[in-house]
């Protein structure tokens, strides 16, 4: 596990505790995704180093309109203990944490051609079937695959692409 992971976890604990006691779990995982973005701009990472910015200014600077005072104190202590470059690993685990508490699972539709929206619903009811649990889908396009999808949610990854079936098939024809 890496170090990064490691030390952001307590930080999405604790932001996910108080954003499930508010009842604000969508609100502040938007929140938190909007200052990774921003503090991963190059401009303002090189800003966020500089050692005459203040707390007052990190917030501000961090913060999406209307974000509760609970999300300015994360970011100030954030701050204060030199975890700003931790943002992109919170916003990870905290969705880990939302989606498991929503009982909701992200998967990935790659396809080499744009999908039907009559195709997207077919493959979310599967997945809702197999997983017992809401589906939020992402979908990207990846022409290598030739036809049909790859689906990636979590742990299980499902390949239907025809680009998946000839590499299955010369690896059982070279053995």
């Amino acid at each position: 596990m890496s170090q990064a992971l490691t030390l952001a976890r307590p930080y999405a604990r604790a932001a996910f505790a108080v954003a499930r006691e508010a009842g604000a779990l969508p609100g502040w995982s938007a929140a938190l995704a909007f200052a990774a973005r921003v503090a991963a701009e190059p401009q303002v990472a090189v800003l966020l180093d500089n050692p005459k910015l203040t707390r007052a200014d990190v917030i501000a600077l961090l913060s999406p309109d209307g974000a509760q005072d609970a999300f300015h104190n994360l970011l100030g202590l954030l701050f204060d203990n030199r975890r700003l470059p931790l943002l992109p690993e919170i916003v990870g685990l905290f969705d880990e944490l939302r989606f498991e508490a929503e009982r909701v699972v992200r998967a990935k539709v790659t396809s080499a051609a744009t999908l039907a929206e009559a195709e997207l619903a077919t493959i979310k009811a599967a997945l809702r079937k197999r997983f017992g649990r809401e589906v939020e889908l992402e979908t990207a396009i990846d022409e290598s695959l030739i036809g049909g999808a790859l689906i990636d949610a979590g742990d299980v990854v499902i390949d239907g692409s025809i680009k998946g079936k000839l590499e299955r098939l010369q690896s059982a024809l070279s053995n």
